[in-house]
């Protein structure tokens, strides 16, 4: 089964864009291509100017794009250190590490008091912001959050959130699937509806917030 056709979007640097769809409508899939854990059976996928479909995941990440997968996916027998150090693999020196876990640290302070615990042992909230941290040491231009708030109380999905404005203001670009999509495209500068695996509607995100279609389906009301 085809997964995506024809799709075609865009990222510029320091912008949040959010991907609205229903489920199975190819959001997971299409992040799951650009970090290249799947394989196009077409098209182009470039970063930078530079062509990246069919490389290897590692060499993707090395080039500068993170991605918190669905689901978080942390290593649950490793503690929270260790899948930090994991997310900084390709960073060369002990400075870059011990900038990036100052980082996540300053984004997410509770790991700093966990960072000896196993990571499966982490409530369903700090094991999100495992993921996310996991995928900021590596220092991404481009991080992609695929359901980051999926399943979290009201006060993470706030801290998610505030994270992910500051990291426009940093100049890094987000590329956002979230089944919040109010929330999703308050924050967001841009974003596209994807349906049956092909881009429906493009447009800022104010115009998506007040579009009667798109309220309707993905918004909660007419």
């Amino acid at each position: 089964m085809r997964a995506l056709r024809g799709v075609s979007l865009r990222v510029e640097t320091g912008e949040i864009v959010t991907l609205l769809g229903s489920n199975g409508a190819g959001k997971t899939t299409l992040l799951r291509a650009i970090s290249g854990l799947l394989r196009a059976g077409g098209g182009a996928v470039r970063f930078n100017g530079q062509r990246i479909s069919g490389k290897a995941p590692d060499e993707i990440v090395r080039l500068g794009i993170g991605h918190a997968p669905e689901g978080r996916r942390v290593f649950a027998r490793m503690t929270v250190r260790e899948n930090l150090e994991l997310g900084a693999y390709t960073r060369r020196s002990r400075s870059d590490v011990s900038a990036g876990f100052a980082r996540v640290f300053a984004a997410f302070p509770q790991l700093r008091e966990r960072i000896a615990q196993k990571a499966g042992t982490l409530s369903g909230g700090e094991q999100q912001m495992l993921a996310i941290g996991r995928a900021l040491m590596s220092r991404p231009h481009l991080l992609m959050l695929d359901e980051p708030s999926l399943g979290l109380s009201p006060l993470l999905v706030k801290r998610i959130f505030g994270v992910i404005a500051e990291l426009k203001s940093a100049g890094t670009a987000v590329l956002l699937v979230e089944q919040n999509a109010t929330q999703a495209l308050e924050v967001a500068s841009r974003g596209y509806v994807l349906e049956l695996g092909r881009i429906a509607l493009s447009d800022t995100a104010e115009n998506l917030l007040g579009n009667d279609a798109v309220r309707e389906s993905y918004l909660g009301g007419g």
